[in-house]
């Protein structure tokens, strides 16, 4: 019986997301400016965790969406992140990677990603919107840790499974809307990715530009994850803008 109820649940969420899908063929492409305050710490091999003093960074993302009519299959949208971290801790004492560090190091923390989103418009009309899917997250940063005269440098280039949601919030006839996106990790339940702010749009006659603020945070709290142990946050405000062609 569950199963039963589960299958017509999908059903009647697919059907709704057909008929309010795109007419034609769309693309949104934008880009945000993300003045991000940068915390955490990683793991030294003897799994103490070692705490830095990160420098303040402007980080960035740029994405691709691609909407179309075709009843079932989802839509896709590729979201580039760019989140790096420099930090200084004094006099430190422990070993990473095989190496002892007994003197003042740096740590850049390069946790750049790529999301592909799988996406189905649940619901699209001036007053609500909303998206409901499945993102993958491939991470392809690094851990590099140096003193003076020594560096020593991991890989962070594995996955993770991710659910995502979108949903805006319009004011008709203004162009106003307040807008949230989710991503939550699944195999990584402790990783997340969400921004909430408000946009504005203008109708253009070739294209629709929105302009977008708000507020973006990114947690990477892992255990073993492409053999590091890691808790790191970037958070702050952003601006961007989007394009609807």
């Amino acid at each position: 019986m569950k199963k039963t109820l589960l299958a017509t649940a999908l059903l009647g969420m697919l059907s709704v997301s057909s008929a309010h899908a795109a007419t034609v063929v769309g693309f949104k492409v934008g880009g945000d400016y993300w003045d991000a305050d940068t915390s955490g710490s990683f793991n030294s091999d003897d799994g103490v965790a070692q705490t830095y003093n990160y420098e303040s960074k402007s980080q960035g993302s740029l994405w691709i969406a691609i909407e179309h009519p075709i009843p079932l299959v989802p839509n896709i949208k590729i979201r580039e992140n760019r989140l790096e971290g420099k930090g200084s801790q004094v006099g430190s004492n422990f070993m990473f990677n095989g190496h002892q560090f007994e003197s003042d190091t740096t740590v850049y923390n390069d946790l750049s990603n790529t999301d592909f989103v799988l996406y189905y418009e649940i619901l699209d009309n001036d007053l609500v919107a909303l998206d409901l899917g499945a993102a993958y997250k491939q991470m392809h940063g690094s851990l590099r840790v140096q003193d003076p005269g020594h560096p020593e440098e991991v890989d962070v280039d594995s996955g993770i499974v991710m659910v995502y949601a979108s949903a805006e919030v319009g004011v008709p006839g203004l162009g106003l809307y307040a807008f949230a996106d989710v991503m939550l990790g699944v195999d990584e339940t402790s990783v997340y990715d969400y921004n909430a702010g408000l946009g504005w749009k203008f109708d253009g006659t070739a294209l629709d530009t929105a302009v977008r603020v708000g507020y973006r945070e990114f947690n990477f709290d892992v255990d073993d994850f492409s053999s590091t142990t890691q808790n790191m946050t970037f958070k702050g405000a952003f601006a961007g803008v989007e394009l609807t062609f």
